[in-house]
């Protein structure tokens, strides 16, 4: 049950979800907030993956490292291990945060393949980027951001036509 009495708003505040997985239906109602400056968290047993082979698949990187530690991978490899921990847990709905940042351009291809292709499986991606020219070449729409708010937007086939105002906005 929410907190009525807190003075401090919600960042995100989310109510009644209810998710599924296949035929599971995996989330009944669940309602929860997160004030600024708070850590929550949701408990629970993990879900079941077992989606490895299509990991590997994506990223045969990983089965090479398989012995090796996280924190001893490359960066691109540390994106490509957290992207398939998440499709491990049988995720559906994916947050890239900045997954180009610091990369070689042949690893921020190897993103750009993925993306396409849990794109063409039925993933739904949110991401967060500053690297225009890679958001260009993966998502549908786009949202330019400006001190927190949303400015404007525009799908992909309208960014030709924008390509000034999204100099203005954005310095590229």
């Amino acid at each position: 049950m929410l907190e009525k009495n807190s003075a401090v708003p919600p960042m995100l505040a989310v109510k009644e979800l209810e998710a599924w997985y296949g035929e599971s239906h995996i989330l009944h109602g669940v309602t929860f907030e997160v004030r600024a400056g708070e850590v929550v968290t949701l408990l629970g047993r993990n879900g079941v993956g077992l989606e490895i082979d299509r990991i590997y698949a994506l990223f045969p990187n990983l089965r090479e490292r398989l012995k090796s530690q996280g924190t001893k991978l490359s960066g691109g490899e540390q994106q490509m291990l957290a992207i398939g921990r998440i499709l491990r847990t049988g995720a559906r709905l994916l947050l890239l945060d900045e997954p180009t940042e610091g990369l070689a351009p042949v690893i921020i291809q190897q993103i750009r393949e993925t993306v396409g292709m849990l794109k063409a499986q039925g993933f739904t991606i949110l991401l967060v980027e500053q690297n225009f020219q890679f958001a260009a070449t993966v998502a549908d729409r786009h949202y330019v951001v400006e001190h927190g708010r949303v400015i404007d937007q525009f799908t992909t086939p309208e960014l030709k036509a924008n390509t000034e105002k999204l100099h203005d906005y954005l310095g590229v």
